[in-house]
């Protein structure tokens, strides 16, 4: 199966999962995707779009019926409450708009909010401003960056299939390595 051929059947779907989880890496490599042709640009924003909407609104749900339950399953999340607590009360919206731009931040964040007094139609409303936001300037990010990985590699047609599974492979092994970190350190 050739690369366009596996983007066109799998690449939005792998996009959607990703943007559910932490998903800029994908966002990023999809958007370098379409700026070589091989998904549509719009698409790939709305995916992430849908998909980072749905993942955060999960999060904060799972935040408000089961925020005390998973703190105390998950002690490094209790140690991120406290913190954003207080920016929850300081900067509401703008913390909801941003929590997606924030490492370390883009699962527990949600969570955090969905156990804070912030209601479920206030979250939904700004969880869309900014899962818009994220979606377009991650891609664009992964679509502006197509000439310039271009211009240093020169021409790498015969090599792009190649060079774009390994730019996903190297994605997966860091969310693999990047969750087995975490998993070690939780007791």
């Amino acid at each position: 199966m050739s690369l366009p051929e596996l983007l066109a059947q799998y690449g939005y779907l792998a996009l959607f999962i990703g943007a559910l989880l932490e998903g800029e890496t994908i966002l990023i490599l999809a958007g370098f995707a379409a700026f070589e042709g091989y998904l549509s640009f719009p698409l790939v924003v709305l995916t992430a779009f849908c998909g980072g909407t749905l993942g955060d609104q999960i999060y904060f749900y799972l935040g408000r019926y089961h925020g005390a339950p998973l703190l105390a399953r998950f002690p490094h999340l209790a140690a991120r409450v406290q913190p954003v607590n207080r920016l929850i009360v300081r900067y509401n919206t703008a913390l909801i708009i941003g929590v997606r731009f924030m490492y370390g931040l883009r699962i527990a964040g949600p969570i955090i909010i969905g156990m804070s007094d912030v209601s479920a139609w206030r979250f939904l409303v700004f969880n869309v401003i900014g899962a818009t936001i994220w979606a377009v300037v991650i891609a664009g990010v992964g679509y502006l960056f197509g000439p310039t990985l271009h211009t240093l590699l020169g021409e790498i047609v015969q090599y792009e299939e190649k060079a774009f599974l390994a730019l996903i492979g190297v994605a997966v092994l860091f969310g693999l390595v990047r969750w087995f970190v975490r998993r070690r350190r939780s007791p």
